[in-house]
């Protein structure tokens, strides 16, 4: 029997892979050029703008693009609705570079489809949270000021009479529309499709989506991420797997293995997470697209239904935030399901427990794990890891994708050496321009190109990043920082726990002491004791929490699936 590679051996083969990868006249060559003033690494493949990415989808014709529920549109389909729509944006409402078309619904077809159309004539596709209130919705369409907003029948009635005049297309809806209003259907009619898309001269730099971060305090702020950017995040997605196919011939070839690895399934992605968010969009929608794949899309988040769609559909590929896939892991249908056509489970969007990816990588055994990390202001992933390679280095979200550069600062902006904890910056094509009208905020956020993302990492000797928390998120207890990352990791070691947050809730004598929310799995037992009991000999006794409560419900989370800590500190505070 072949022993198992050790990790540094796999991490040498994946550094290796990348070096040749991106060496000159490589696929993922790059050269430093100037992007909004600032020297930044582009790659030299990489084309103009997302336009011609929806072109390059065309050839698919009649295999399957997006599937809801009993509803199926071929790729020849989805082009000529888009094609259609285009021109009715354009010839109606003038949307084209420098103008902005929003969209507000739930993760149906039309979502897709009208961000290629608006996308394709140059507009920036505004995504607006379909979780927003009307004020919500209002000062993003203040903020934004779109030349069109399609929306579905749902967030009409959250909006009107809010809406102030914006002209409406309006999809999912069988009642009478608003005056001016148009249908989608009517509008996005393959009958009535012109041949080509409108002539649109798109600039790189041209904004091509506006995300708004869900911020913890006050109005969310719109990124503006450039076709540049979007298309580097792509560019992004494929160095992934072309990296992870390479270190892993080399791990073979080193191993003498006779056999070639099984072709790949075609790509079926579940799309369990909102279009309106980087992850959705960028990182599932983009590249599936791209490659000719079919996007499985959900009315709602719900783990039964994601493993009925699951064996239906044979789908391949699942990308979520953790407490989705931990859902389904341990969700009483897993051994009842058929899940043997999943090929991976990718995580990104909140921090990654280890035991989250162990778990993954036994439970899929012709699958395998992944991690991504980014933020909405850098278009999606700037670092990710994938397959043998996540398993051996699990407490690591991976290397730098290779249009980045990143470095790790204290609290004096002071650059620190490898294996040193800081705030973490990033600079590369693929963040964000700024935050739409918020020069104040833009400036706060992006100094000299390198864009502070707030979370405390660390670079090891082999430039792997290791995301240990966010700034905000450090409980601070008689001067001692607790990351409340490695709690949970530890908490989440328990097979009886389902979900599970740790924040910090106020104390007269030591500023703050940690308190978690915890759900359990259907049926399981626990208590606080034995959950102490647990923790003894993991953590230092300080780390462990002062305040442990055992909840019936969901932790509540934003649109995203992050947890809301700010939720349970507000309503937890209150009771001691």
């Amino acid at each position: 029997m072949t022993a198992e590679p050790a990790a540094s051996e796999l991490v040498e083969d994946l550094n290796s892979a990348i070096a040749s990868l991106t060496a000159a006249g490589a696929p993922f060559s790059w050269t430093v050029q100037p992007v909004n003033g600032v020297g930044v690494r582009v790659y030299d493949s990489a084309v103009a703008d997302m336009r011609a990415v929806w072109e390059m989808s065309a050839p698919y014709g009649d295999k399957d693009y997006l599937v809801y529920g009993d509803e199926r549109y071929s790729y020849a389909e989805a082009h000529a609705r888009v094609r259609a729509l285009a021109h009715h944006l354009r010839t109606k409402h003038g949307a084209g570079p420098g103008t902005r078309v929003a969209i507000s619904m739930r993760n149906y077809p039309e979502w897709v489809l009208s961000h290629w159309a608006a996308i394709s004539v140059g507009a920036a596709v505004v995504g607006m949270n379909a979780w927003w209130t009307r004020p919500e919705m209002e000062f993003a369409l203040n903020d934004c000021e779109p030349v069109a907003l399609i929306v579905d029948g749902e967030r009409l009635e959250t909006l009107d009479p809010a809406r102030g005049g914006v002209p409406l297309v309006v999809t999912r809806h069988h009642g009478d529309l608003p005056e001016g209003a148009v249908r989608w259907d009517a509008v996005a009619d393959p009958a009535t499709a012109p041949d080509a898309l409108p002539e649109a001269a798109i600039d790189p730099d041209d904004d091509a989506l506006i995300f708004y971060t869900s911020g913890t305090t006050g109005f969310p702020k719109g990124a503006q991420l450039t076709h540049r950017a979007v298309v580097h995040n792509l560019m992004n997605m494929l160095f992934l797997g072309a990296s992870t196919d390479s270190a892993r011939a080399r791990r073979l070839a080193r191993a003498r293995t006779p056999e070639p690895p099984p072709e790949a399934p075609p790509l079926v992605a579940l799309l369990p997470v909102p279009l309106f968010h980087v992850t959705g969009c960028n990182c599932v929608l983009h590249p599936v697209t791209l490659a000719g794949g079919c996007l499985v899309q959900m009315y709602r988040w719900d783990a039964s239904e994601a493993l009925r769609i699951v064996e239906r559909e044979s789908v391949t590929a699942f990308t979520g935030v953790p407490a989705m896939t931990r859902e389904m892991l341990q969700h009483p249908d897993w051994e009842r399901t058929n899940t043997s056509s999943l090929r991976s489970m990718g995580n990104g969007g909140a921090p990654v427990s280890t035991d989250l990816v162990q778990r993954v990588d036994d439970r899929l055994p012709q699958g395998h794990p992944g991690i991504g990390y980014g933020l909405t202001e850098t278009a999606g992933i700037a670092t990710a890891v994938s397959s043998e390679f996540c398993v051996a280095n699990p407490a690591s979200v991976g290397p730098l994708m290779p249009c980045m550069e990143a470095k790790v600062v204290d609290g004096d902006g002071a650059t620190l050496d490898a294996g040193h904890r800081g705030e973490l910056l990033l600079r590369g094509p693929n963040v964000m321009k700024g935050y739409l009208n918020r020069p104040d905020a833009t400036a706060e956020a992006i100094v000299d190109g390198w864009f502070r993302t707030g979370d405390i990492a660390e670079i090891d000797a082999d430039g792997w990043i290791h995301i240990r928390d966010r700034i905000k998120d450090l409980v601070i207890r008689g001067g001692e920082n607790i990351h409340c990352s490695e709690v949970e990791n530890a908490i989440y070691e328990l097979d009886e726990v389902a979900e599970a947050a740790v924040f910090g809730l106020p104390d007269e004598r030591l500023g703050e002491e940690v308190a978690a929310a915890v759900v359990l799995v259907a049926g399981a037992q626990l208590d606080e004791a034995a959950l102490a009991e647990h923790l003894r000999g993991r953590l230092a006794r300080f780390k462990h929490p002062r305040h442990v409560w055992f909840l019936d419900e969901p932790l509540p989370r934003n649109a995203n699936g992050k947890f809301l800590k700010r939720d349970l500190r507000e309503r937890f505070a209150s009771t001691l």
